[in-house]
């Protein structure tokens, strides 16, 4: 008997104990897996050394395009299937579910076996320098080969939050996560694998928690599940998913272009040690982006399958309150490198130079961070209900559209202290643009009489 999942509570449910549901799980997994990259970094700083943490600074282009491909699939199917779920389309959902799989399958081999065949190249262009290239070149070397188990084991967690298990997911996530910092501990400090130990247990830990995914999805017992028919490519659903994936894709992979930006000019300004402060300063931002992020995949299905039935009354509830849930968490975030950048740059790095360089850059990356949780989760809101077109021009606008120039411009004029002074300019220039079309889509909304 098919194990009919919480689902249909989606359109039912007081919307705040839904939030409470599906996003505490999801920012559970999220905050560990930013502490996880932190706890990275930690390890590979005093494990390895300083110039290990400008050669891992130096891979975050490559490993933000990997997440591109990852999350155009991940996130657009899971936005795809809980609107099916929400017009009662199985059949769609379950054909959602086989594309995921095998869509993470040939785009996982085709861009490891591609960045793998050039990766010196690559990672020269990303700004490595002779000092920070082994270290960069160790590292991707393991993750590539690892990556088809990266795609799957991210795109199957999202699935698998959409389908009615946000605990699930969050539990598989944290066993990876576990998991993959014990490794580090152990393949770093005992076996004295250095760098490659890191990333060694990254793939490890992902491809044991994709194992669990799997078996998650061959039981027949659960509402979306594996069955021989759902594993054919689909144009329409294909379609669909990159539809909706393509904001996303496109947000990772203007990000990679603005870290090739970053650490070239951060290089010819500074040096490899301002590199490594970026390092520091990504890392930190992540951890507070992670739990903002964590709070858009509670909402994604919630919204998604609201929307879906015609129920926009709760959609506009749940979007008001992870609004102002997120920007709590940005303001927090500011307040907190703000006031106490140096206690934050020595869990890193004993290395006082390299703290000196992190501590002005920290207080000014996070300047406009307050208001940053509005963009991100106004975008997500685009994404959730299909509009793929106003969500990829958000997902842009932060990361390239308003950043890009600034980098280009400001870093000539300032030095290295403009590469930092970019950030937080165009922080305030997209998030008033996401507000501009939020208010747009709201007077749409009342133009076709739905009551939001």
């Amino acid at each position: 008997m098919v194990n009919k999942t919480d689902t249909t509570l989606l359109g039912t449910e007081k919307v705040s104990t839904l939030l409470l549901r599906y996003a505490i799980p999801s920012i559970i997994a999220m905050t560990a897996s930013s502490i996880y990259n932190i706890a990275d970094s930690v390890f590979i700083g005093h494990g390895v050394g300083s110039m290990a943490i400008s050669g891992l600074a130096i891979t975050l282009p490559l490993m933000n395009l990997s997440a591109a491909f990852g999350a155009m699939v991940g996130i657009g199917a899971s936005s795809l299937l809980s609107i099916k779920l929400g017009q009662n389309d199985r059949a769609s959902a379950g054909s959602i579910l086989g594309n995921t799989v095998l869509m993470n399958v040939i785009i996982g081999f085709l861009f490891g076996a591609v960045c793998l065949l050039f990766l010196d190249r690559i990672l020269t262009l990303f700004g490595a320098s002779d000092q920070t290239l082994p270290y960069a070149r160790d590292y991707m070397r393991i993750i590539l080969f690892g990556n088809i188990f990266t795609h799957l084991y991210l795109g199957l967690n999202n699935t698998l939050r959409a389908a009615g298990y946000p605990q699930r997911s969050m539990t598989i996530m944290l066993i990876a996560i576990v998991l993959n910092c014990i490794l580090d501990a152990l393949f770093i400090f005992v076996f004295k694998w250095g760098i490659q130990g890191a990333a060694w247990a990254t793939v490890i830990a992902q491809a044991l928690a994709m194992i669990l995914e799997l078996v998650h999805f061959s039981n027949h017992r659960h509402e979306v599940h594996f069955s021989r028919s759902i594993f054919r490519l689909r144009r329409k659903i294909i379609n669909g998913i990159l539809s909706i994936g393509m904001a996303p894709f496109l947000m990772n992979i203007s990000a990679s272009i603005v870290v090739i930006f970053i650490n070239n000019a951060l290089n010819r300004h500074g040096g490899d040690y301002y590199v490594g402060a970026y390092g520091i300063v990504n890392r930190v931002t992540l951890i507070f982006l992670m739990i903002v992020f964590g709070l858009n995949q509670g909402m994604q299905p919630i919204v998604g399958y609201n929307y879906g039935a015609k129920k926009f009354d709760r959609v506009k509830k749940a979007l008001s309150m992870v609004i102002v849930a997120a920007m709590a968490v940005t303001t927090f975030s500011f307040l907190l490198c703000t006031l106490f950048p140096d206690l934050i740059t020595k869990v890193f790095t004993k290395d006082t130079e390299l703290m000196e360089i992190a501590r002005p850059a920290i207080r000014l990356v996070f300047l406009m961070f307050p208001i940053v949780g509005y963009q991100i989760v106004v975008t997500n809101f685009f994404q959730s209900i299909g509009n793929a077109k106003v969500a990829i021009l958000l997902s842009l606008t932060r990361q390239l559209i308003f950043l890009l120039p600034l980098l280009i411009i400001l870093p000539g004029i300032y030095g290295a202290t403009g590469v930092w002074m970019s950030i937080p300019i165009a922080d305030f220039l997209s998030t008033f643009l996401a507000a501009v079309m939020m208010v747009r889509q709201f007077r749409i909304f009342r133009k076709q009489n739905i009551q939001i």
